[in-house]
């Protein structure tokens, strides 16, 4: 029963189409910021077995696989762009925002490595990218 009442709370409140993808983008970014966050922070100790993604002996990092979605996803916006509304639209409208609040938060996470040219994540001039993302994150949020 509460399912129902909050999906009929959520349809009344994100009747726009517009306003929900700014809402699921939002959502989204800070989701992903904070667990990208986290798994860093948890992944850091030595000896753990995880040490990131490793492709031909170079460490790609997150912000790379950020790119690359925000890429795709503009992509697939321009592409898709003046198309009718129908429920098609709608879903892929909700995915493309998801997908975009993803890649965002996975670049600005590391935007002091892409500032200084270098990988400084665990110094102090990594909070850039802190600084980066809660700017970045209240200007989103404020659309919604």
């Amino acid at each position: 029963m509460r399912g129902v009442r909050f999906v009929a709370l959520y349809r009344r409140h994100f009747s726009d189409h517009h306003r929900e993808r700014l809402f699921l983008a939002s959502l989204t970014f800070f989701v992903t910021f904070g667990a990208t966050r986290l798994m860093t922070h948890a992944f850091r100790p030595p000896g753990h077995s995880f040490t990131g993604v490793w492709v031909g002996g170079i460490h790609v990092h997150h912000l790379v696989w950020g790119i690359l979605l925000l890429l795709g996803v503009g992509y697939w916006s321009i592409a898709r762009g003046g198309t009718t509304i129908d429920r098609s639209a709608i879903q892929s409208g909700q995915i493309l925002a998801v997908l975009y609040g993803v890649g965002a938060a996975l670049t600005l996470d590391e935007f002091a490595l892409w500032l200084n040219l270098k990988d400084v994540y665990w110094e102090r001039k990594g909070r850039r990218s802190i600084e980066a993302a809660v700017l970045f994150g209240g200007l989103e949020w404020a659309w919604v």
